[in-house]
């Protein structure tokens, strides 16, 4: 019997057996490692990345023999030194130990919690019940980092650049200047799809299927405001308020123009509601809160009724909005972030479309 292997398993005619209270298995059978060798990140970092995540989502279990350093070195055109410095690494991490005379076993198993960094776009009332919804559903299985790109694809680079290999997923909301487009893009491509989550916003150019809790901006905002034809039918004309500094999705406008297209209504597009005289007949859309209050106030120094002469859509549900009585069309926040959390913790990769509807009040 060799020294060191339990009296109790230690049976090598067989395909298992234990060495310091750790059970092996046979190699695994198919090993794919999320590698970009044109990548900026150190060919040995991406090894290590990509090994770990595997064991952090249970994807390599307790005890699987990783490939030999001369299979990984020939499988992915390699240096032996750069595995040998990986497999190094990831043993001083307790992930991988070493047998003498038969290689690489997986160590340590799923049992850690997940590493997750949340980038939003921005901080508003209603990313703060996303935040917390996400939080609550993850519970102790996760420890989660906040950032904030404040729509700066510059900031965003620097994020995702500083944090790459870090964190064992990356949930994203990649709104963004549209202008920019290539620019986040290329950020976005360099986070694993394995590890990459889109939350509010798709992004279908992405080859590589990726988990996704989106909205569908046109196809909603044009769903939202047919299911109101009831209340809508006694205004002419109606006018998005849309701010021109590309931040928002231009599937809104689209969405709105077909609406006003398909149920003849007269039409405008706008990007501020401060120097505009208002009119009776007309419905406003608002998207930012700054022209929502610009608005309620335009409405009530004008002989005008909101909800009969006047009416007014906002973006967004928020507590406020609840109070002064405002129509809203908005996706469901507290869904979205127990989706994604949920999502993430039953290793799903998949696309979700978040619900959407309009919550009718005095305003329309």
């Amino acid at each position: 019997m060799m020294t060191g292997y339990s009296t109790a398993r230690a049976n090598l005619g067989t395909k298992n057996f234990v060495f310091k209270d750790v059970y092996f298995h046979e190699k695994v059978d198919s090993f794919q490692m999320q590698f970009d060798p044109e990548g900026k990140m150190p060919k040995y970092k991406q090894i290590v990345q990509s090994i770990r995540t595997d064991i952090e989502r249970g994807v390599l279990k307790k005890g699987t023999q990783l490939p030999s350093i001369s299979e990984l070195s020939v499988d992915y055109l390699l240096a032996r030194d750069t595995v040998e410095k990986a497999y190094r690494e990831l043993r001083n991490l307790g992930f991988i130990t070493s047998v003498q005379g038969k290689g690489y076993y997986v160590q340590s198993g799923n049992d850690k919690k997940d590493k997750i960094l949340l980038v939003f776009n921005k901080l508003s009332s209603y990313k703060k019940i996303i935040y917390y919804s996400f939080i609550k559903a993850l519970g102790e299985h996760a420890v989660v980092d906040l950032e904030i790109h404040h729509y700066s694809v510059d900031r965003f680079r620097e994020i995702i650049g500083k944090n790459l290999g870090k964190y064992n997923h990356y949930v994203i909301m990649p709104h963004f200047n549209m202008t920019e487009e290539e620019d986040y893009m290329a950020t976005i491509r360099s986070i694993p799809s394995s590890q990459l989550v889109l939350l509010d916003r798709d992004i279908p150019e992405l080859i590589q299927p990726t988990l996704s809790i989106h909205q569908n901006f046109d196809k909603d905002i044009f769903g939202a405001l047919e299911d109101a034809n009831d209340l809508l039918n006694k205004y002419k004309k109606l006018v998005l308020v849309f701010p021109g500094d590309g931040n928002y999705p231009m599937e809104i406008v689209r969405g709105f123009r077909n609406y006003c297209i398909n149920y003849d209504k007269q039409l405008d597009v706008i990007e501020s509601i401060n120097d505009q005289i208002i009119r009776p007949g007309t419905t406003y859309i608002v998207v930012e809160e700054n022209d929502l209050a610009e608005l309620v106030k335009k409405c009530r120094q004008s002989a005008y009724v909101m909800g009969r002469e006047i009416g007014v859509i906002s973006f967004n549900e928020t507590t406020l909005k609840e109070l002064l009585g405002i129509t809203v069309i908005t996706t469901d926040f507290e869904t979205m972030g127990r989706t994604a959390a949920t999502l993430i913790l039953n290793k799903q990769q998949i696309k979700v479309k978040n619900p959407f509807y309009m919550i009718r009040r005095g305003s329309l």
